[in-house]
């Protein structure tokens, strides 16, 4: 049987229950670590379980439950930050005022790579598309691994519904378009991580999605 060349593990963070994600190259054991929002202790044990050296965390986009522990955990790792694009600025450069609100902790930061259209991120031999997909937030990206037909799509898409647009930077035109001309192209057998909740398919939430299925942007 072939082995996969790629693994992932949600591991739930926050009081937002956010899909923090570990995703490795099983080649080569390295890893990453997808949208560390906090819990960095629970992060380290599923590191540990998995027994993958972590070479980077990457960042959907700058939303507290989903950058708010991203630069103590590079600092403890010594890895660098890439993600968002730069348009969520805004939301990095507030993480200590938003955790506030929402009774979290949050360290503002600048990653050491922004990332925009077409750029690419490697976590050990895989390479993962890069393609921003505003909406949710002004500055969200997502990830896609073709060969394994998987995305990580932050809060831009959820199992039966979108992200939330009511925050500065967003957009719910925008993000619904952005799901039909960023998302849907890239294939319905495609399985997605999000940020909150279960995964699922595009085909699925084609099919199903009150929001976004075929049948709801016909009516």
């Amino acid at each position: 049987m072939a082995v996969t060349p790629l693994k992932a593990v949600i591991i739930p963070v926050t009081v937002l229950t956010q899909n923090c994600t570990l995703v490795w190259c099983t080649a080569t054991m390295k890893a990453a670590v997808v949208d560390p929002g906090g819990d960095l202790p629970r992060i380290a044990a599923a590191i540990a379980q998995a027994g993958v050296t972590v070479e980077k965390i990457l960042l959907t986009h700058g939303h507290i439950d989903h950058a708010g522990a991203a630069r103590p955990l590079a600092d403890q790792l010594g890895v660098a930050i890439e993600g968002p694009h730069e348009a969520d600025r805004y939301w990095l450069e507030r993480l200590d005022e938003t955790g506030r609100q929402w009774g979290l902790d949050g360290t503002p930061f600048e990653p050491d790579r922004w990332l925009v259209e077409r750029d690419t991120v490697t976590i050990g031999d895989l390479v993962l598309d890069v393609y921003e997909t505003p909406g949710h937030s002004a500055g969200s990206v997502i990830f896609h691994h073709p060969p394994s037909r998987f995305a990580l799509v932050g809060d831009v898409l959820f199992q039966g519904s979108v992200g939330r647009s009511d925050l500065p930077g967003g957009d719910h035109r925008q993000l619904i378009a952005t799901i039909v001309t960023k998302l849907w192209p890239l294939g319905s057998e495609t399985a997605f991580i999000p940020g909150h909740g279960q995964p699922s398919t595009f085909a699925h939430e084609r099919a199903t999605n009150s929001f976004v299925s075929d049948a709801a942007l016909a009516a």
